[in-house]
């Protein structure tokens, strides 16, 4: 089965992990012939007393009894010592602090496990590691988050990615006598959106960078593809997440996305996509009138962001770019005209030729209907504005995403939810790194109550955004137990 990885996320400058012996090097290495983590424990302990849970709470309590083994009681917990912003990223012992003190395990776990507790809804839920000697492990699953937990702890990924659920446990899928029995049954409907996809109209910075300017057109993508979602497909619980350097992704938690297979997911993709065309640097929009409704709510969102971000601080038709201009609009006679008058005045801005467009085209230059202009001159709209999605990302059931809340290893950014309600105060460039937080826990000033641990992740710039995670969870798990509910006096119903 074939895995994605997206682009903005790909390892950089890893040092090889200490505490896997792999030999593979930047391949993937099927999980059936590794060792399990649960079955390898039994011999040790009872599942439920592997360890501690650092992470967890009152509110989300972890799903097993909190002891420890003799083995664990042993050994103090490390503390990150003299871990410097200067620190690199993908350090083992940075990455085995972060795994072991900052990552929400807790509330990953009940996300994706839509109960408080455990199910095969985490159980056969597929992982894959990346490690630091890039080697890319598939086919992990984990009964609870313990293990997942203590798994990253050892192995220390670079990041971890999440599949769907499956059939049964990913693990022993070549158990199974047919094939066809392993097959994935649900996950989340997702998108990606990526800066690189945007190369062709940004000004302001190419390939891995971004600036505020830049990250206005991944504000602008969020804004029309989560009202879509909700307003045209009415799904509730959408999560966008930063995906650490240069876009976001989202994922669609409702149990009725999670249960769509790849023809509806394709068709959901179909419907946001609008740009057609590639690289070839023809009109990428072509769309019928009257507008549908979605576009014509898309464009009332857009036009605002198109002449802020597009005509002012992208400013995207300079004198070698102007042509494409010219060649979006559909009239010859004004065409010309336009042509005359920026030869004539080089150096003009973008502002000024949107703006010629309309003058040039009142002083009597214009063959064609205002009808037809006016269309021509929204399509431009949507060319420079709408979202442009990486719709295979979405398509396929068995499509693997990066996980919320791990480390960009190119920036060591973490991987932050974005909440909608303030998505144009999002900053990606104040995003806390991994060694900013660890640096945080150890300069934290505050005293704990008597009786009562707190969080590291509360003691650093982490909190607002796991708290932010934590009530979305709440919503999907409100929902989903009072979904069960239905379906219990739905089935209790009498029947005539």
């Amino acid at each position: 089965m074939p895995h994605s990885v997206t682009p903005d996320s790909t390892p950089q400058g890893e040092s090889q992990a200490s505490s896997v012996t792999m030999k593979a090097e930047t391949q993937d290495i099927d999980m059936a012939d590794a060792p399990d983590p649960a079955v390898e424990e039994k011999t040790k302990v009872n599942l439920e007393d592997l360890f501690d849970d650092e992470d967890s709470d009152g509110e989300f309590a972890s799903s097993a009894p909190q002891v420890k083994s003799e083995e664990e009681s042993s050994q103090p917990q490390p503390i990150p010592k003299n871990i410097a912003s200067k620190s690199a990223y993908s350090d083992p012992e940075v990455m085995r602090a972060f795994y072991q003190r900052l990552f929400p395990f807790r509330y990953l776990f009940q996300w994706l496990n839509h109960s408080p507790s455990p199910t095969n809804d985490f159980a056969h839920r597929e992982f894959a590691f990346t490690l630091p000697n890039d080697a890319y492990l598939r086919y992990q699953s984990f009964p609870t988050a313990d293990l997942l937990r203590k798994q990253c702890i050892q192995m220390l990924p670079s990041r971890f990615e999440i599949g769907p659920v499956y059939s049964t446990n990913p693990r022993d899928r070549k158990t199974l006598r047919k094939a066809s029995a392993f097959r994935p049954l649900t996950k989340e409907l997702v998108f990606d959106i990526d800066m690189t996809d945007y190369d062709d109209i940004r000004t302001c910075c190419t390939g891995a960078s971004i600036c505020h300017k830049c990250w206005a057109f991944i504000t602008m993508a969020i804004k029309v593809v989560d009202v879509a979602l909700r307003e045209d497909f009415g799904f509730k619980h959408i999560l966008w997440v930063y995906s650490g350097r240069r876009g976001a992704h989202a994922w669609v938690c409702d149990k009725r996305a999670r249960e769509m297979d790849d023809p509806k997911r394709r068709a959901i993709a179909g419907y946001l996509e609008l740009l057609k065309g590639g690289d070839q640097g023809g009109k990428k929009v072509n769309v019928r009138r009257p507008l549908h409704p979605h576009l014509d709510r898309s464009l009332n969102i857009l036009k605002e962001h198109f002449q802020t971000t597009i005509l002012y601080e992208q400013d995207p038709w300079s004198e070698e770019k102007a042509s494409h201009l010219l060649q979006l609009l559909p009239d010859q006679t004004l065409k010309a005209a336009l042509q005359k008058k920026w030869e004539s005045s080089p150096g003009r801005a973008s502002a000024s030729k949107w703006s010629d467009i309309d003058s040039v085209a009142k002083s009597g230059s214009l063959s064609k209907s205002t009808k037809d202009l006016l269309e021509a001159k929204q399509d431009i709209v949507l060319e420079y504005t709408y979202p442009r999605l990486d719709a295979e990302v979405s398509k396929k059931l068995n499509h693997l995403l990066k996980s919320p809340f791990v480390v960009h290893p190119g920036t060591g950014r973490v991987c932050v939810p974005i909440d909608t309600r303030t998505v144009e105060e999002f900053d990606p460039l104040a995003v806390p790194t991994v060694t900013q937080l660890l640096q945080q826990i150890d300069e934290w000033k505050g005293e704990e109550e008597e009786g009562k641990k707190i969080p590291d992740w509360e003691k650093t710039e982490l909190k607002p955004y796991v708290e932010f995670f934590r009530t979305f969870v709440n919503g999907l798990l409100k929902d989903e137990k009072s979904g069960i509910k239905r379906e219990r006096e739905d089935g209790d119903a009498m029947e005539f």
